[in-house]
């Protein structure tokens, strides 16, 4: 028997509606903050995430699939939105846009090869936001106050905003150099991957996993002690916005993102849930980059966002046993007894239907208890049972199936009964 390849799942009709249920409460959303949606392709040219994401990330030299087309050219399933939503604005010349920033979201498959865990697949379902064109600390607000907005209209209440500024690419540059002098006379001791970062992205010794090493980033310098005035100030504006909104926040100098575009704020939401099992804690991260668009030869245009995950979302309302409020039911579920009624009922059906009322029928000569139990089963709000008698009388009881309750009513008025 076929499978499904190893990190990937077959989304049923069950958890569908669920899926659904999320991007319309998200697209709905984004309307409030004037986001318009984008699409890009699913595979782009690799090197947009070579550049865009960064050689020396574990995105790019683990994670990533990556093929040669027909063409021998070399070809990525896209691994995150943020270059390809910048190398869109940047191909169609958004930045002559004078509605700046230009404000934009995405939803759509990612692709990453990495270990299956809980709430965690080689593909999975990214939604993000991106704001380009304005370098400006209450952009920054706005977009850590759609965060939160976003996770608490599905009624998720423990949420943790952990914020840091990476500083501009001056700051960080002074601070690498002190994170390589800091680390270098005992990166013997980290793990195989800090070593391999120490000259190429000593800040992602920061984000290490393992126990041992954490433990030693703690004496690490902090990139707090080394903002020039410019970054410090940028900073203290983003939070003094926050403060004006009431929004909550934690500070955290050892927060650097894993992607190498960040400049000044950087973030993630995390779960504080006490009965969260610890499996994942991160909801959704982003930051500013400011450089980015430059590195895809674009022009000299700032931008901020985020991306969370779908399947990290439904886990975390799961695990806050929040049931969401989908009504999926028929409205109707026509009984036939006969091959005539039968006849009739599948054009009466696709009037319904028409009329814009959710309908359906018996297709597998049940008899009239199967068929009454197979709209139980369906929670189909009414019943009509049609046979010659109701046919030739043009009259139907529709019956109620919450209330047991039946009213006679003309057949030919079905759709007017609904509609009233």
């Amino acid at each position: 028997m076929i499978k499904t390849p190893r990190g990937t799942q077959d989304i049923l009709p069950e958890d569908s509606k669920k899926w659904r249920y999320i991007e319309n409460q998200l697209d709905e959303l984004m309307t409030f903050y004037n986001y318009k949606e984008i699409r890009t392709p699913i595979f782009e040219s690799t090197d947009l995430f070579a550049r865009g994401v960064g050689d020396s990330t574990d995105v790019v030299q683990k994670e990533m699939y990556t093929f040669k087309d027909k063409g021998d050219r070399s070809i990525t399933l896209r691994p995150e939105g943020t270059a390809a939503v910048v190398r869109s604005y940047i191909e169609h010349k958004m930045q002559g846009n004078p509605n700046q920033p230009i404000k934009l979201y995405y939803n759509g498959p990612m692709f990453r090869y990495e270990r299956k865990q809980k709430g965690r697949y080689r593909q999975f379902n990214q939604f993000g936001v991106e704001a380009i064109g304005a370098e400006n600390p209450s952009v920054d607000a706005e977009v850590l106050a759609m965060v939160m907005h976003i996770y608490q209209s599905f009624g998720l209440k423990h949420l943790k905003l952990v914020i840091n500024s990476v500083g501009d690419m001056a700051s960080r540059k002074e601070y690498n150099e002190a994170l390589v002098k800091h680390f270098e006379p005992v990166i013997h001791e980290f793990c195989s991957d800090c070593q391999s970062r120490l000259h190429t992205n000593p800040m992602r010794i920061l984000d290490c996993k393992v126990d041992r090493d954490k433990e030693a980033i703690k004496t690490a310098p902090r990139i707090t002690d080394f903002l020039n005035e410019e970054s410090k100030a940028y900073y203290e504006q983003v939070k003094a916005y926050l403060d004006d909104l009431g929004i909550p926040y934690i500070e955290d100098p050892n927060l650097v993102r894993g992607l190498d575009y960040y400049t000044h704020t950087a973030f993630e939401l995390m779960m504080d849930n006490p009965n969260y099992d610890g499996a994942i804690t991160t909801l959704c991260g982003g930051g500013r980059y400011n450089g980015l668009l430059e590195l895809l030869d674009g022009p000299s245009e700032t931008g901020i966002g985020f991306a969370l995950s779908i399947e990290r979302l439904l886990l975390a309302l799961e695990e806050e046993g929040i049931e969401l409020d989908i009504e999926e039911n028929l409205d109707l579920f026509i009984v036939t007894m006969g091959d005539q009624a039968d006849r009739y009922a599948v054009k009466l059906l696709n009037h319904l239907r028409h009329n814009g009322i959710k309908a359906d029928k018996d297709y597998l000569q049940r008899k009239i208890k199967g068929q009454m139990k197979q709209a139980d089963r369906l929670g189909a709000k009414f019943t009509i049972v049609i046979g010659d008698q109701e046919l030739e009388n043009n009259k139907i009881d529709v019956k109620n199936m919450t209330t047991g309750e039946s009213e006679t009513i003309e057949l030919d008025a079905l759709v007017e009964y609904f509609k009233k």
